[in-house]
């Protein structure tokens, strides 16, 4: 048996990686290239000091958060990975009862292979948690990490186990307001937050606040209504051609001019606001191509059904207009991650400008440590791309999208 299975790999190696001249080239080349790649690594990891990351390893997820009040982080995510755990519960309940009730093989509830499962698929985040508690100089985060890991996988088990009930979504869209109380509670406002906590919380408010807007305007650039059709196409083609660091300039210098002057919103209100603007028309956009994606025979066969514009729109136009956009509107929250550096160019301590501020420090200036801290960046950014990246796939295979 042994030796059939050498022969199979052997003749899958011979077709594959040496079945000619320049497939032998190829292959030679890049196993070259990644030895090298790899061996520059290794190297990298062996002779460079991570003192620089070690001590200002809060300052990175942080930024400028007071130290005292690090518990409000730890808290809050404890209720993130409660309302995590509560989520996959319910969508397995769900699952069960739907298999249930179409009389097709229940699957199985949450148990030990689940979390194995749940490494696998968010392998980045986990390398990511690794290499920060790796650094950590305290046990502290270790047991914060623990105990998150443990209560979502409590969570989960325990609500999958429950009777499905569609009012405990609730608690699912409570636990971030519920974190956000805890982290701004006694006089924490968005000012004193930053790191790559601030990258995150730009990113999430920024899609939750734009998709709606954006949504509308697509809607409206197809309405017959020439007013709204004007108003959506003068919205879309007008912050599409801004650049988004002019926008968030504007936010900063000159948001205040067009506001009461009873009001004075923080400044990292003010860089929603124009993240929200300028990522609304680009959601706008990937909608509309959806739209249009669809045939015209759908709508006609609605309006044979006797539907309203609303509920053709409502339940026939959008649920399939948005799931062929998903590819887009994924590849756009990308986009929206990584450009949330640019708030470093209007003063605030994100990620990426803390990385400058720890180079700055008496103890690390002019000793080339960029080229410590800029790598521990990219990896976590890439860590987050490369998550949202695998989970729009996985759920383009469990849609089909692109199949026919």
């Amino acid at each position: 048996m042994t030796i059939v299975v050498s022969r199979r790999r052997t003749a899958w190696v011979r077709k594959n990686l040496f079945g000619g001249v320049w497939s032998s080239l190829v292959t030679i080349g890049l196993g070259l290239t990644i030895g090298y790649v790899a061996f520059q690594l290794i190297r990298f990891l062996a002779t460079s000091d991570f003192t620089i990351l070690r001590r200002n390893l809060a300052l990175f997820m942080v930024g400028s958060f007071p130290r005292p009040e690090l518990w409000r982080v730890g808290t809050a995510v404890l209720i993130l990975a409660l309302a995590a755990g509560v989520a996959g519960g319910l969508i397995n309940s769900s699952a069960r009862r739907r298999a249930h009730q179409a009389d097709l093989p229940v699957p199985a509830p949450p148990g030990p292979r689940s979390l194995v499962n749940g490494f696998r698929r968010f392998w980045p985040l986990a390398f990511l948690i690794a290499v920060c508690l790796l650094l950590t100089e305290t046990v502290t985060p270790t047991i914060l990490v623990l105990g998150a890991i443990g209560l979502l996988v409590a969570s989960s088990w325990m609500v999958a186990r429950l009777p499905y009930s569609r009012w405990s979504w609730s608690l699912v869209v409570a636990a971030p307001v519920v974190a956000y109380l805890v982290l701004s509670a006694s006089g924490l406002g968005w000012d004193q937050w930053g790191g790559f906590m601030l990258n995150i919380f730009l990113t999430v408010a920024g899609i939750l606040f734009a998709f709606p807007i954006g949504l509308s305007l697509a809607l409206g650039r197809r309405s017959s209504l020439p007013i709204v059709r004007t108003f959506s196409v003068a919205y879309i083609e007008l912050f599409r051609g801004v650049p988004l660091i002019t926008l968030l300039l504007l936010g900063v210098f000159a948001l205040r001019l067009f506001l009461p002057s009873q009001l004075n919103p923080s400044s990292v209100t003010r860089i929603l606001v124009a993240i929200t603007i300028f990522e609304a028309a680009y959601i706008a956009e990937v909608i509309r191509g959806g739209l249009q994606s669809l045939p015209p025979g759908q709508v006609e066969a609605a309006s044979s059904l006797g539907l309203s514009p609303w509920q053709t729109t409502r339940l026939i136009v959008l649920p399939q207009a948005l799931r062929a956009t998903i590819p887009a509107m994924v590849g756009q929250f990308i986009s929206l991650f990584k450009d949330t550096t640019l708030v470093a160019a209007v003063g605030l301590s994100d990620m990426l400008n803390t990385s400058s501020i720890a180079t700055s420090q008496p103890d690390f200036n002019a000793r080339g440590l960029a080229r410590i801290t800029l790598p521990f960046v990219a990896l976590a950014f890439w860590a987050g791309s490369y998550t949202m990246s695998r989970e729009a796939r996985r759920l383009e295979r469990r849609l089909g999208i692109g199949e026919r």
